[in-house]
């Protein structure tokens, strides 16, 4: 289990596992009045939240489904990338995809944070790239 240090604004509390199998821990608005975003637009929401992520991890920001799905609210560069090297203020970009206002209190839980090792590349330059079946085919070459 990788150790992930953070700080929190006065009253923000702290993110959270929901259930013992989540993958991803619940992140809350940190405001101190409420948020309206129109439909079709977006706002980026505080959280009040600071993270220390050990290097060789990156911490993604998704969006929650029950929003998506009954709402229309979706973390609109999903998955956002919190970097190791990052110590500022982790904030949201929530897009609002319905046809109605929404409207975020402080506290409401707006996102999900998950934890995700990864690798560097080394990146080699070449002449030619090793042939596959699918080649050059992308954007639906592989049927529906």
């Amino acid at each position: 289990m990788a150790l992930v240090r953070y700080r929190v604004e006065d009253g923000v509390l702290a993110p959270s596992y929901q259930s013992s199998g989540s993958s991803g821990m619940d992140v809350r608005a940190h405001l101190s009045e409420s948020l309206v975003i129109k439909p079709g637009r977006s706002a980026l929401v505080p959280t009040g939240l600071y993270l220390e992520i050990p290097s060789g991890y990156e911490v993604q920001v998704r969006s929650r489904s029950g929003l998506a799905l009954k709402n229309g609210i979706m973390v609109l560069n999903s998955p956002g990338t919190i970097d190791s090297d990052y110590r500022g203020e982790i904030k949201v970009i929530l897009m609002n995809l319905s046809s109605e206002d929404f409207v975020i209190n402080n506290n409401d839980r707006i996102a999900q944070l998950v934890l995700s090792r990864y690798e560097k590349a080394e990146l080699v330059l070449s002449d030619q790239l090793e042939e596959t079946e699918r080649g050059s085919g992308g954007f639906g070459s592989t049927g529906v």
